[in-house]
């Protein structure tokens, strides 16, 4: 028989490109729509349809529980049998047909979304349906997209095809949503984010197409007869019995595989609830998060590229290393960050004057961003009905139904010129008894008057730290770092996401290439599964232990728990042999070509 081993080929740069542009396509279903836009817009029909709450069999549930457990449900579905998948993928050449049915399937169901709005009241079930199978599409895809890597190139080769390729995605996912986000920012109409929605599908589509054409299926000896569906489960999962219990002969790799687990779900943890942590701990305000999100997207491509080149010169194992040394500091960083304290009258949310003995009321603009929804009959009902609603503070939102009562902040529409507070409303004697109202909140309130100022940041507003386990390491950084640098807690979520950027690419793009060269290449598609099944496992639990940190503490220690997962990870890359990796994948290819 002839050696056939050049399965471990060099690369075809063509192949490679379209390699890439799956990546390219794919990541403006992460970005524009993951990230950016379909969340803001599945609560807000949630809301308009349900109130803050809907009953699920008997189970009242909120929009944002409903939508992690969806999205969790198609993650886990696709882990579950993506080793399964992979041990037939490996057997019959259809890791290109598994690609391109799921890749239909994820970009189609993206396309779908923008029909929502043709079913009134429905539209957030619509969404919901549809996200979640855009999910499996993407996800299931993933496993065998991934898999074709050790079919692209050499060992040696790994580093810059899978490191080009997330380039390419940060690359083409980052100028898809700048240009959605113009729109969305720029433009009026009810057709702009369906149009978004559509368009990410179309895009993910049109670009899947290079590959298919571009990168062959991965070339097999001894091919498998087709099996009927029954046969092929009971393959499989004697196969993956049998994987699992070659712990020995491939002990390098499950170890990577044990140290992949915990630095990935840090790393997850963070970029997922990143956006969650600057909304709800720092305060920041959409704009920010929107300009951050851009951000991180145009720093990630060419440092995945740069991470290429530091690899070449310090070898794979090290560069990883070095980028999750860089994760961890960059955990203990977030630790740090505050908003600066008020110092102007201005900067408070709920700013009261009085003009020629006239009180007025002027709205901060990131008030826009904050609805006070409160549950019928419950105390926050109750101190808005009796304070913000009395004095045109606040408003109630009639869009919304009768299970909760929303309130929206007033005044807006008024280009932010101040609103008269009717005479009889107001006076000196009611200024402190509303500020104390407010310290108990999430909010800020400033009065001002010829006699006196009055002002409270209440106990849950960003600003306010001291209560938290963690608080003294913000309060010490801002008083020794922040202030003196007048330094905004926008620009420090920047640097942040600058800084996560940076990272970003050179660690998933390694952390893929040191995987596919320890993988034996007849049998890619099945470990790429397991790959696969540990980054969603890992993908669930670090929210769940963030959670649970929150819970029993505050978001700072949810924050510390994950640079700690990151550090046992890092520190379980000191057992990774990456040549006897090679090696071991090496000698199981050569048993499977009947070479040994």
């Amino acid at each position: 028989m002839s050696e056939t081993v050049e399965l471990d080929r060099a690369s075809d740069p063509k192949a490679v490109r379209g390699y890439a542009l799956f990546d390219w396509g794919k990541s403006a279903f992460e970005t524009s729509v993951t990230v950016a836009i379909l969340p803001a817009w599945f609560a807000y029909l949630f809301l308009k349809a349900n109130g803050l709450t809907t009953t699920i069999g008997s189970i009242e549930m909120t929009g944002d529980a409903i939508w992690s457990f969806s999205v969790t449900a198609a993650a886990l579905l696709v882990a579950i049998v993506s080793p399964s998948l992979g041990v037939i993928a490996d057997r019959r050449r259809i890791k290109m047909w598994w690609l391109k049915n799921l890749t239909y399937l994820g970009a189609g169901a993206t396309f779908m979304l923008a029909l929502a709005p043709m079913f009134e009241n429905s539209e957030w079930i619509w969404l919901m349906v549809f996200f979640v199978l855009a999910n499996i599409g993407l996800n299931g895809a993933g496993v065998f997209y991934n898999a074709l890597l050790p079919h692209m190139g050499t060992d040696d080769e790994m580093d810059r095809i899978s490191n080009l390729a997330f380039a390419y995605g940060y690359l083409g996912g980052g100028l898809l949503l700048v240009v959605h986000l113009a729109m969305v920012m720029a433009l009026e109409g009810d057709w702009i984010i369906p149009f978004c929605m559509a368009s990410s599908g179309i895009w993910w589509y049109c670009f899947a197409l290079f590959t298919f054409k571009w990168v062959p299926e991965p070339p097999m000896e001894k091919e498998m007869e087709s099996l009927g569906f029954g046969d092929s489960a009971r393959l499989a999962i004697r196969e993956i019995k049998k994987t699992l219990g070659e712990v020995d002969k491939f002990r390098t790799l499950f170890i990577y595989m044990l140290a992949y687990f915990f630095f990935i779900d840090g790393i997850n943890t963070v970029t997922a609830l990143g956006g969650v942590f600057g909304s709800t701990v720092l305060g920041i305000t959409t704009v920010d998060l929107i300009i951050t999100i851009v951000a991180i997207q145009f720093v990630a491509w060419p440092s995945a590229i740069a991470f290429t080149r530091f690899a070449g010169r310090v070898g794979t194992k090290n560069a990883l290393t070095a980028s999750l040394v860089g994760w961890v500091f960059l955990c203990f960083a977030a630790l740090s960050f505050a908003p600066l304290e008020y110092t102007e009258h201005s900067e408070y949310q709920v700013q009261i004057d009085e003009i020629d003995g006239e009180w007025h009321y002027t709205p901060h603009a990131n008030l826009a961003e904050i609805p006070l929804a409160v549950q019928e009959g419950g105390e926050e009902q109750e101190w808005a009905e009796s304070t913000l609603l009395s004095l045109g503070i606040v408003e109630l939102d009639d869009d919304y139904r009768d299970s909760a009562v929303i309130y929206k902040w007033a005044g807006f529409d008024a280009d932010g010129e101040t609103l008269s507070i009717p005479v009889g409303a107001f006076s000196v004697d009611a200024a402190s008894d509303l500020v104390k109202a407010f310290e108990e909140t999430r909010f800020s309130i400033s009065i001002s008057s010829s006699e006196s100022v009055w002002q409270a940041v209440g106990v849950d507003h960003p600003t306010n730290l001291g209560d938290g386990t963690l608080d003294f390491i913000p309060k010490a950084v801002r008083d020794i770092v922040w202030e003196p640098l007048g330094l905004s807690v926008g620009l420090q979520f920047l640097l942040l996401g600058c800084a996560m950027g940076t990272l970003l690419g050179g660690s998933q793009g390694l952390a893929r290439s040191m995987f596919g060269q320890m993988v034996p290449e007849t049998r890619s598609a099945e470990f790429f599964g397991f790959f696969g099944f540990f980054g969603k496992v890992a993908a669930l639990l670090g929210p769940l232990i963030y959670g649970i940190m929150t819970v029993m503490f505050d978001s700072r220690m949810g924050i510390f728990s994950v640079s700690i997962i990151i550090l046992i990870g890092t520190f379980m890359m000191r057992y990774v042999d990456v040549e006897a990796g090679r090696a071991d994948a090496a000698a199981e290819d050569a048993r499977n070509r009947g070479l040994a």
